[in-house]
């Protein structure tokens, strides 16, 4: 599935509507340069998803621990992650489990380690705004990526 965001505010409609679809659990990777807008969609998701407080990038803390309405969320940045296994050191196998949605920034960082995504997002500059590609690794990606094709707002330009 590919969608344009022409702007931060479609990046961040795009989040609230990721977030509205969303599973109780999974694991999404977000893939793009630096700049590219993944932590402006995390963001926008945990908003939608009614947390209040400030969203940081966990660029040196690694991961970020959020309790939304009664789910646990987590937002991993691995930039600065020199081995994968150092994930191991994190308990961050342990927190991957049937209770937890966690959104990984970099995850090419923890490559070898990590399990195969329920949804991959993509973003990379297009003209002013951003591409976004969704491609699905799993039953629950399929499943999220068909309810975010079902009724999209029309200013949403989708494709399969």
């Amino acid at each position: 599935m590919i969608q344009a965001l022409p702007d931060e505010s479609a990046t961040r409609a795009f989040g609230a509507r990721l977030a509205s679809t969303s599973p109780k659990r999974g694991l999404v990777f977000l893939e793009g340069d630096l700049g590219a807008g993944k932590t402006t969609l995390v963001r926008a998701f945990l908003r939608a998803l009614g947390h209040h407080g400030p969203v940081k990038s966990p660029t040196y803390t690694l991961v970020e621990p959020y309790e939304i309405g009664g789910r646990r969320i987590l937002h991993c940045d691995l930039y600065r992650l020199a081995d994968p296994e150092e994930l191991e050191y994190l308990g961050l196998r342990e927190d991957l489990d049937d209770a937890t949605l966690a959104l990984v920034e970099w995850p090419s960082q923890g490559a070898g380690w990590l399990p195969v995504p329920d949804l991959v997002l993509s973003l990379t500059p297009q003209g002013g705004g951003r591409r976004l590609a969704l491609t699905a690794g799993s039953d629950v990606g399929r499943r999220w990526m068909a309810r975010l094709l079902e009724n999209p707002p029309e200013n949403e330009r989708l494709s399969g």
